[in-house]
């Protein structure tokens, strides 16, 4: 309890022990970032300031097939709205939805740079421009249908959607990685066909088991490739939530005459490429064996896609040097699944099913609140019909009435008695 005293001005000073603070000031704080700004909500697997910058371009009418407009517009939009925090957090989450090599599928189409695998940053807002992905247009899609429930913004001005449609998991699709306060979360993206085809599994099967799920859902897929091995610990990852999986990068070799060469096409998730070649050229600096018999490394990567080669001399084990690479660089890498997500109103660690069902379950109450705005507004508009096919019928008589009246109200009452309409 704070006690409350007066200085020598005149000025109310409170007086509170530390645990007092740290309660009254850490709580609310440590929830506000648990559950409104580091953490995707299950339904939609969105963070806050994703589906804000969503809905802002929703509104801005920047679907897929109009033309793009500048992120800095994007920004401020979302800014002014809906999100009162800073406009650097805003763009980096905006640029994010747009990078193919961290999203599976891309919910919003950049124009202009938007950052590089060799962790190249972005330009400033003022210079791109994005629009929504087509693929986002399905996170959005009968939005303007009462299917989802809104709140008040930030000063009570506007109303925004608690979480968007989302007519596929993009939880499981997409992923996603945040630190909260005594939490953190890390989820890994998957193929979309091998996750809808999951959900329908669910769906034909609301018991199966989770070995037969995985022989539809094989796997986390990441965006930039990579071979993960099935094992024991990612099957324990889709059960409990927690767990991990190695990840490798796709190799061959390649021989030109006597000389052979290590070709890498595909990188571990969210490696720097530039980083690891500059790591594999340190190793060949060193005059170590094997890594003296490295002749020279080429980075080759184009817009057809990446290639980064090895090139070893004529003597040389390339087997040993691609197992010792693996070793001691990030050509293997090791993603630590940790999938704490929103749901009820809380954070909750969950495995692989129970993100299916409590996404199952959010689409079964979506769909009958869209059939529900259906069907009223057919009501509405049978009823509307009807009162025409009466007037038709009765055309002289209606005429009379409307011309008897003496103002728009009194015609209207007299209608919907002489004729019982509503």
């Amino acid at each position: 309890m704070s006690e409350e005293i007066k200085n020598e001005n005149d000025l109310r000073v409170y007086e509170k022990t530390v645990e007092q603070v740290m309660h009254d000031s850490m709580m609310p704080f440590s929830e506000y970032v648990i559950l409104d700004r580091a953490l995707p909500r299950v339904e939609d697997g969105l963070k806050p300031v994703q589906r804000r910058i969503l809905y802002s371009m929703y509104e801005l009418g920047l679907t897929h097939d109009k033309p793009h407009k500048k992120c800095a517009r994007i920004v401020g939009e979302c800014l002014g709205k809906y999100h009162p925090h800073g406009d650097t957090s805003v763009y980096d989450a905006l640029v994010r939805l747009a990078q193919s090599f961290n999203m599976s599928e891309c919910l919003v189409d950049g124009h202009g740079n938007f950052g590089s695998v060799d962790g190249d940053s972005a330009a400033a807002m003022r210079y791109t421009e994005a629009r929504l992905a087509p693929i986002a247009q399905e996170m959005l899609r009968d939005l303007d249908k009462d299917t989802v429930t809104f709140s008040l913004n930030f000063d009570d001005s506007l109303k925004e959607p608690d979480m968007l449609p989302g007519r596929y998991p993009n939880l499981l699709v997409n992923g996603a990685s945040g630190i909260a306060v005594g939490l953190a979360t890390n989820i890994p993206t998957h193929n979309i066909t091998e996750v809808i085809d999951g959900a329908v599994a669910m769906i034909d099967n609301p018991h199966i088991k989770l070995d037969d799920l995985m022989e539809v859902i094989k796997g986390p897929d990441f965006p930039t490739g990579g071979i993960i091995c099935k094992s024991e610990e990612l099957k324990q990852a889709y059960e409990t939530g927690k767990g991990k999986v190695t990840i490798s990068a796709k190799m061959h070799i390649e021989r030109e005459g006597d000389k052979k060469s290590i070709v890498i096409t595909e990188l571990p998730y969210q490696v720097n490429k530039s980083k690891l070649l500059l790591k594999i050229n340190e190793l060949r600096e060193s005059k170590k064996e094997p890594y003296v018999q490295i002749a020279d490394i080429l980075d080759e990567s184009d817009r057809q896609g990446l290639r980064a080669t090895i090139k070893l001399k004529r003597d040389a084990d390339p087997d040993r040097i691609v197992k010792l690479l693996l070793k001691h660089t990030d050509l293997q890498t090791n993603f630590g699944i940790n999938m704490v997500v929103i749901a009820d109103g809380k954070p909750r660690l969950m495995g692989l099913k129970e993100i299916l069902r409590y996404y199952l379950d959010y689409q079964r109450t979506l769909i009958q609140r869209r059939t529900r705005f259906d069907l009223n507004a057919a009501k509405e508009r049978d009823e509307i019909l009807r009162g025409l096919l009466v007037a038709i019928q009765n055309i002289d008589e209606v005429i009379a009435i409307i011309k008897a009246a003496k103002n728009v109200n009194d015609a209207k009452d007299a209608l919907r008695q002489r004729f019982a309409l509503s």
